[in-house]
């Protein structure tokens, strides 16, 4: 389960795979502009920020499965445990990071050396599950908004392990957008809080936070 508040909780968010198209862009963008989102959260929530840093591998390439998991189908098994970003790639990041009305966001914004290749899942890996020694899920692809010039993604992530008999749960909304050497990458989960139900995640936010990171960086 992730830790609450830390913008490095994109490593909880795992897999990212493709469920839209668009072409590559070559326009120039700003990274550090994603921290400009700042300003859509009202008081209710608590918001960090990361400056504009070098690529940090703990916090982009996403979190390691288990070995010798089986997955249905299991041709899908190398998409499922895709990386967010290859590792030794080189470049840099910014990030914004909100908690409030039950949900957690984060937006990274990423700069890359060159572009990172896209992974499709094609027609067969839409909806992958996967189950092991006490641990069982999915991975499936999810609607994102369409925006001009980029390429998006979109994944719903559900993990459920037994841990000292008890069975706990977690899931993960991510959402990318590719063009040229940019990302804007969204994760989205809710909050536990101990003697309070779990919100669902405002999906529709978080696709929304997708297209003004965007729109933040290229302007």
């Amino acid at each position: 389960m992730c830790k609450p508040g830390a913008v490095v909780a994109v490593l909880c968010a795992g897999l990212l795979v493709a469920c839209g198209s668009g072409g590559s862009s070559q326009t120039r963008a700003d990274i550090a502009k994603v921290t400009t989102l700042k300003s859509s959260f009202g008081p209710e929530f608590t918001v960090s920020e990361t400056a504009k840093t070098g690529i940090d591998p703990q916090v982009l390439a996403g979190q390691k499965l288990p070995d010798g998991l089986t997955f249905d189908p299991p041709a899908c098994a190398k998409f499922a445990a895709g990386q967010l970003v290859p590792t030794g790639t080189e470049g840099n990041m910014a990030a914004v990071a909100a908690q409030g009305e039950g949900n957690r966001f984060i937006v990274i914004a990423v700069e890359t050396n060159s572009p990172i290749p896209v992974t499709e899942p094609g027609p067969d890996c839409q909806k992958v599950t996967f189950t092991g020694s006490g641990l069982r899920g999915l991975v499936e692809i999810v609607d994102t908004p369409k925006i001009d010039g980029a390429q998006t993604l979109g994944v719903h992530r559900v993990l459920q392990a037994t841990v000292n008999n008890q069975v706990r749960t977690g899931e993960t909304y991510n959402y990318s957008a590719h063009f040229g050497v940019y990302q804007v990458i969204v994760s989205a989960n809710p909050l536990v809080v101990p003697d309070k139900p779990i919100v669902p995640v405002n999906t529709g936010r978080a696709r929304d936070l997708l297209v003004a990171g965007v729109n933040a960086i290229r302007g």
